[in-house]
């Protein structure tokens, strides 16, 4: 709030000195209470009136009289003569015309001359013709450049004067003078022009100089001729003259009076009975004796005036006093020029003269005018006011007791006892005629204002002539003005816009008397030019105000709430920038607190009742027919209240302070949060009671409506809690959602794959489909309900951390389940179409047992090489691109779940180990079916084509292999998962594949899967020996399943790389055989013998018989005996390349690289085993072929482009694995004596040993002694090993499975093991002791390791027996 200024500090001094203190001395300096009748009040108001009318100039009319003849002759007075006063004033700038005037003069006169000009002077043809004789010296360009240099106006006048002089006295005789008063004419109709130029352009406004003394110049030049547009006559005639019209002394002719009666309601009758009755006293004579009694009174510094107790600095009294005098001075003259009679009762020296605008320093009555100009409405009619400075000085505001009961009967006849009381009286009641005058329009509006209605212009003509002869100070004026609208704006009959309005126009000056005006305004706020009365009746009117815009305030902030509420910013704008702003205002701290905690309880009741209305509106009153819609309607409508009221206080938040948005929501929010609490548990329990369920779909938008409400509950209450946890009492309907989703996600995949016919994408036959399109549309279907399954938990922003991950866990054990079903589905019509009978097969299938050796005989001797390559079906293809596109799209969703901040969120929430136990129920055991050695031979060729089934003891089948075609030592490296709650017994069966009839049995063994004996979630191997001969391999691991995120996403994951590389697998088993056939001992024989006699069938028979050889080959022959392979290669690539993904063709083609490695490590060592094998060692020409034939493989699974130098098969470091490098260290060994290669295998073993014991004792698990065992009681026992190669928790993500896949290769490079000395020992019969010993050894350690793990076990469970409650990894 605003301090008081410099001047205004005495007069607060004075002013508290005038409400405390009770000195007698002061009493008269106190507002009078003075009572004035409707009546007195007329009858002073009639009196000014009457008195303008009196001094207002009679009216003239003409009246026409015969005259004689005119003599005509020019006057005296040359053009020079007439110009002088141009002349003399030449260097001013106000003499001048502006800029811009030389265009439009040249616009004026064409249009006189081609007869446009409205004017009817302007159409004599004499007239066109010497303007035209002008212009043509106008435009000029010398004329017109010089004049548009100099602009004056008497250049013009000169050249006009002199080319109409010249126009005119062509075809005149010599002593025709007629010519010269035409001339005259013609120039004053110039100047007529100029005048109307620069009045149309307003440039008059800014040269009233150079208007004047054109105007004075026309005149001058009319002398002989006053109408322009008539003949005069030359022979006489009759003129017309002006006479005064006599006074009617009539109310119809006296505008002000009239006006007066308006405002006091009477009749002019009544009016014109008061004026002739008063009449004689009521005199322009009267009137100049009142101002001659008040100059007097004045002199003699009397209480009827203003004296210096009625200041508060004797300064501001003394420059009063010395404005008021010749003021004074001013008025007289004006009254004795209107009525001359009255200067014969007038000594000459006592009347003043005029003086000049602006000569005066001190403020003028003129602002009377500035502010009648403002208040009032624009009129043609102007009212009579002294156009003179003179001062606005006033009568004596204080009067003593006494003086006035010494002069009841007062000294004036137009002055009233107590001018202030009668002129508030007066204009109290002038504006509440103006306001209920329909006829009086109001103001127009702006951008800034709206219309309003002041006061008329009669009534501020009628006030300022009251304050003019009252001699009502200017600020005493406003003082009243301001304090009568008060009085209205508190009576309500006047709105807040004109209050606004009526401080507004007091405070900006007017642009058209700016000076002046500025000399009011600096009046207006030197508070120390006041009187004391003005001041004091001031601080009334803003407190008053104070009082009733803050009650006004408080009425529109209570509607704040509504729909359309009334705007608080007009009168929070009045209360600061007119109220708070007026150094007079002063109000204590206290009183503003108080109202801002009104007002902040007022409107926490409307809210309160606003929230009532709520309730009642969208609750039923009915309980049973409560529903969650109710609650979610509830909260939108308070939402939407409170959303409401925010944009609506977003630019200007508070009202004195207070915050309507707070007031509300901390009233209606927790409300309703307690409400809805309440309800929504007695929904849920009546819904339990009538055995219902209320639906997913409602808790889900009533979570989202609450979440909202809390949200906002949170902002604008931050240190308030919320009534109740929303996420503990909804939870169940998310639980409830994910429940229904597993149920039905077996559904979604079947529905999606009977759809599905399995073909590309591709929307134009006959182009080649891109990668997008490789792939149907059944795993786009599966994944996008995935995601919609996911995005419906994460759309409803669960706010509880713990709550949201355990619905992701849920989500992802759904998520896995859907794959694991989608990839079952898949894979059996993938293994159908795949499993299909060649051409061949189906042949074959109908021979004898002779048949089919003759057949054998016959592909023998013909040397049959040709194998055709399988054909592949499209959609076998495309599923394969399904299962590789199903894992990328599972790895996006992985990372898009945030796995990872579930698990922490999890953790964080979840007891350290040592204060839980975790009891496990369910146990996934990973079997991996890696190979089989020594089988017996089923088939007529002394071969076999064995699979292998797992079941269980019910007999009950789990898993099947793949067929290994023709081989004794099949490999098969597939692996099943295997679930089960306690210890369960394996039966694994080797079956003989045939044709025709049933698959013979091969051989049978078992195995028990007992989690206690797999407690550390090591893997381990196993060779089983089978009931009849060989033995089986399987390497087991086991995992607790757990209901863990990281878990579900990593069985999803292995599931889809299983289910991708069986599929590949199947894929290359198609064409494993042709490889086996081109990279085989016969293709030895073949290359080296250069082609095949007729031992070789005898030959095939008896295949690891030594070969002969002639001459080495060259490379050339050493490639073309891979040429039928390559060309194999690139026939079935085609089919694959168009249906194939990227990535899907460098999988098969990694999977057919594995094939070869393979292949070729058949060919130069054996199978790992601890017996001796019949299997040739290769001599080093062999050896040479055999590596020559690797890096051809190498490189055209490479396929390095020759032109551009860019792999575009396998990459390199795929290809670079570790059997290729086991494969090419084979040469530094290979024909290493036998001793040599038994101490270096017993050094590496001795390492290997030493290594594992050093990490058994760093991880308190037993160490593994190697890879592989060689049976007995290690084969019983399994060999443990540290490594947790393909866990599913190492499988949870891509990028986790690279990793792991990455530590795998690099832990084999760093651990090398002597395999492939073993592998060479065993094609040396002298080593055949050095294995079995190797064997016995590991055997022991494998016993020793079991043992010592079986203790550890015992020990981690207490002491006692093993159980189920395993530590959490």
């Amino acid at each position: 709030m605003s301090t008081s200024s410099q001047h205004s500090r005495p007069v607060s001094r004075r002013i508290d000195s005038i409400k405390h203190n009770g000195d007698s001395s002061l009493d008269g300096a106190r507002p009078r209470k003075r009572i004035v009748t409707h009546n007195e009040a007329y009858l002073f108001a009639l009196r000014v009136a009457y008195l303008t009318y009196l001094l207002q100039p009679q009216a003239r009319r003409t009246q026409q009289v015969s005259t004689p003849p005119p003599t005509i002759q020019r006057s005296s007075s040359s053009i020079n003569d007439l110009i002088k006063d141009f002349s003399i004033l030449r260097d001013s700038k106000s003499t001048r015309f502006p800029h811009g005037f030389m265009s439009e003069l040249e616009k004026r006169l064409t249009g006189v001359i081609m007869g446009k000009e409205k004017k009817p002077e302007y159409n004599d043809a004499k007239v066109k013709m010497t303007f035209a004789a002008f212009f043509n010296a106008f435009t000029e360009q010398g004329f017109r450049k010089r004049m548009e240099k100099d602009r004056r106006v008497e250049d013009l006048v000169l050249i006009f004067f002199s080319n109409a002089t010249k126009a005119l006295q062509t075809g005149k005789a010599s002593n025709d003078d007629s010519w010269r008063l035409m001339a005259d004419r013609h120039l004053a109709l110039f100047v007529r022009l100029i005048s109307l130029i620069l009045k149309d352009h307003e440039w008059s406004r800014d040269r009233p100089e150079l208007s004047s003394r054109l105007t004075n110049l026309e005149t001058k030049l009319l002398a002989n001729d006053q109408d322009l547009t008539s003949q005069s006559s030359k022979n006489g005639g009759v003129s017309t003259v002006e006479v005064v019209v006599p006074r009617s002394y009539e109310v119809k002719d006296m505008q002000l009076v009239q006006f007066v009666g308006g405002i006091f309601g009477l009749t002019k009758t009544q009016m014109q009975s008061d004026i002739d009755k008063n009449k004689v006293s009521w005199t322009a004579e009267a009137a100049l004796r009142d101002l001659k009694t008040y100059q007097n009174l004045l002199s003699l510094n009397s209480r009827k005036t203003l004296r210096s107790d009625d200041f508060d600095l004797e300064e501001a009294y003394e420059a009063w006093k010395k404005a008021e005098s010749p003021d004074l001075s001013q008025m007289m003259l004006a009254i004795v020029q209107s009525n001359p009679e009255l200067a014969k009762s007038t000594a000459r020296s006592n009347l003043p003269h005029f003086i000049s605008v602006g000569s005066s320093s001190e403020a003028s009555d003129s602002g009377y005018s500035d502010l009648s100009r403002k208040m009032s409405e624009v009129s043609d009619v102007s009212s009579y006011v002294i156009d003179q400075p003179v001062d606005m000085s006033s009568v004596s505001l204080i009067d003593n007791s006494s003086e006035i009961q010494q002069d009841e009967d007062n000294i004036f006849t137009f002055i009233p006892p107590d001018p202030r009381s009668y002129y508030r009286f007066i204009l109290s009641s002038a504006l509440t005629h103006d306001l209920q005058d329909d006829s009086l329009q109001p103001s127009k509006p702006t951008a800034e204002t709206p219309a309003i209605k002041l006061l008329s212009k009669p009534s501020t003509e009628l006030l300022n002539e009251i304050c003019l002869r009252w001699r009502i100070p200017f600020v005493s004026r406003i003082i009243l003005f301001l304090d009568v609208i008060r009085e209205k704006f508190i009576e309500k009959t006047v709105e807040l816009e004109t209050l606004d309005e009526a401080f507004t126009f007091i405070k900006e000056p007017l642009p058209e008397s700016r000076k002046t005006t500025n000399n009011m305004t600096s009046l207006l706020f030197d508070r120390s030019k006041w009187t004391l009365v003005d001041f004091a009746l001031n601080q009334q009117i803003l407190a008053s105000l104070n009082d009733a815009l803050l009650r006004e305030l408080y009425d529109i902030a209570l509607q704040c709430y509504e729909p359309k509420p009334p705007s608080v910013g007009p009168v929070m704008y009045v209360l600061e920038h007119h109220v708070y702003e007026d150094p007079s205002f002063s109000k204590a701290p206290e009183d503003l607190d108080l109202f801002t905690q009104q007002l902040h309880e007022g409107l926490r009741e409307k809210a309160f009742i606003m929230y009532k209305e709520y309730l009642e509106k969208h609750l039923p009153q009915d309980q049973q027919s409560w529903e969650f819609f109710h609650i979610i309607e509830l909260g939108k409508a308070v939402m939407t209240l409170a959303q409401r009221i925010q944009k609506r206080y977003r630019k200007n938040p508070e009202i004195m302070g207070v915050n309507p948005l707070t007031a509300l929501t901390e009233t209606i929010l927790p409300l309703y949060a307690e409400d809805a609490r309440d309800i929504v548990a007695r929904i849920l329990q009546l819904a339990k009671q009538r055995g219902e369920e209320v639906p997913v779909e409602d808790g889900f938008d009533l979570y989202r409506e609450l979440v909202e409400v809390r949200k906002i509950h949170s902002e604008a209450l931050p240190h308030v809690p919320f009534a109740f946890h929303i996420e503990e009492l909804l939870a169940d309907f998310v639980w409830r959602w994910i429940r229904m989703t597993e149920s039905t996600i077996n559904n979604w995949v079947d529905g999606a794959t009977k759809q599905d016919d399995f073909q590309v994408r591709s929307q134009n036959a006959g182009q080649v489909p891109t990668e997008e399109e490789r792939h149907s549309v059944s795993v786009i279907d599966i994944f996008s309900s995935f995601n919609q399954t996911v995005d419906r938990i994460v759309q409803l922003n669960w706010d509880d951390d713990l709550q949201y991950a355990k619905f992701m866990t849920a989500l992802a054990k759904v998520v896995c389940a859907g794959i694991a079903r989608y990839c079952e589905i898949v894979e059996t019509k993938f293994n159908k179409e795949m499993d299909r009978l060649t051409p061949e097969q189906e042949a074959s299938a109908s021979q004898t047992r002779q048949e089919k050796w003759m057949q054998l005989a016959k592909d023998a001797w013909s040397n049959k090489e040709k194998i055709e390559p399988f054909q592949f079906f499209p959609v076998s293809f495309v599923k394969l691109n399904n299962i590789e596109f199903a894992t990328r799209q599972l790895d996006k969703l992985e990372r898009e779940v945030n796995v990872d901040a579930c698990v922490d969120v999890i953790e964080r929430n979840t007891p350290p180990l040592n204060q839980r136990q975790r009891k496990i129920n369910n146990y996934v055991f990973t079997i991996k079916i890696v190979e089989a050695e020594d089988l017996k031979a089923c088939d007529i060729n002394g071969l076999s084509d064995p699979y292998v089934v797992l079941g269980d003891e019910y007999q009950k089948r789990l898993a099947k292999t793949r067929i290994i075609y023709g081989n004794l030592n099949p490999r098969w490296d597939e692996t099943v998962d295997i679930t089960t709650q306690g210890p369960l017994n394996i039966i694994a069966t080797v079956w003989d594949w045939d044709t025709l009839g049933e698959h013979d049995c091969v051989g049978r063994t078992s195995i028990k899967l007992d989690p206690s004996h797999f407690g550390d979630f090591l893997p381990r191997e196993y060779w089983l020996d089978l009931d009849t001969q060989g033995r089986l391999l399987l390497r087991i691991s086991m995992e607790g399943e757990r209901d863990d995120i990281q878990f579900y996403f990593g069985k999803a994951f292995r599931t889809l790389k299983r289910t991708e590389r069986d599929m590949t697998r199947k894929i290359t088993d198609k064409l494993s055989a042709y490889i086996n056939h081109c990279l085989s001992r016969r293709a030895f024989r073949s290359l080296l013998s250069k082609g095949i006699t007729m031992s070789s069938v005898s030959q095939y028979f008896n295949r690891n018989r030594p070969m002969s050889t002639t001459q080495v080959p060259t490379q050339a022959e050493v490639t073309d005996a891979l040429k039928p392979l390559f060309t194999y290669f690139d026939d079935n690539f085609a089919i694959m390349n168009q249906t194939l993904t990227s990535a899907a063709m460098v999988m098969v083609m990694t999977r057919l690289w594995k094939e070869v490695l393979v292949t070729i490590e058949g060919l130069i060592v054996p199978p790992l085993s601890d017996k001796p094998s019949q299997q040739r060692q290769l001599n080093q020409q062999e050896l040479d072929i055999v590596f020559k034939w690797m890096q051809l493989l190498f490189d055209f699974f490479h396929a390095v482009d020759e032109e551009t130098k860019e792999a575009n098969g396998v990459p390199l470091d795929v290809l670079q694995s570790p059997k290729y490098f086991e494969i090419k260290t084979l040469n530094f060994f290979y024909f290493d004596s036998t001793d040599n290669l038994i101490r270096t295998s017993e050094r590496m073993a001795s390492a290997t040993a030493s290594r594992q014991q050093a990490q058994r004792n760093r991880l308190s698990a037993p160490a593994s002694l190697s890879s592989m065992s060689f049976g007995g009681a290690a084969g019983l026992l399994g060999t443990p090993s540290t490594r947790r190669s393909k866990s599913i928790m190492l499988s949870r993500n891509l990028g986790t499975m690279k990793k792991a896949k990455e530590e795998k290769r690099k832990e084999a490079q760093a651990d090398p093991n002597d395999d492939m000395i073993l592998r060479i020992l065993r094609m040396r019969p002298d080593a055949e002791r050095y294995l079995r010993d190797r064997s016995r050894q590991k055997e022991r350690l494998a016993a020793a390791a079991a043992a010592e793990l079986i203790v550890k076990q015992s020990l981690m469970a207490g002491g006692g027996r093993m159980t189920g409650n395993l530590p959490r990894r």
